[in-house]
């Protein structure tokens, strides 16, 4: 009886782990900001940025809600400068980064 739940346990633990090891939503958008935005953005809370005329993430939600940057990521960021490159995001890619956007408010 005793070995019988422990191995039920044991496999309950192995099915929900995945689940717990699997990034969230916040952590993918982290590591799309990472590797896109970070040569010039500060993606963090306290860092400045790389490059000077390149906002802090954090300071978007300061000039548009986050809510409403989901349509101009998915139709392609575009600038009147060179040094930023165009981005057009898949569906996940736009929940992800506002999703951790959301956290830096």
């Amino acid at each position: 009886m005793l070995q019988s739940t422990l191995r039920h346990g044991l496999i309950g633990l192995i099915l929900i782990t995945p689940a717990f090891a699997a990034p969230t939503a916040e952590q993918r958008g982290k590591a799309f900001a990472r590797a896109n935005c970070a040569r010039c953005h500060a993606i963090d809370r306290v860092s400045e940025s790389r490059l000077k005329i390149a906002p802090p993430l954090r300071a978007l939600h300061q000039r548009y809600p986050i809510e409403t940057l989901g349509e101009a990521l998915a139709e392609g960021i575009y600038t009147g400068h060179a040094d930023m490159p165009a981005f057009e995001l898949s569906p996940d890619q736009i929940h992800d980064l506002l999703s951790y956007l959301k956290t830096l408010e």
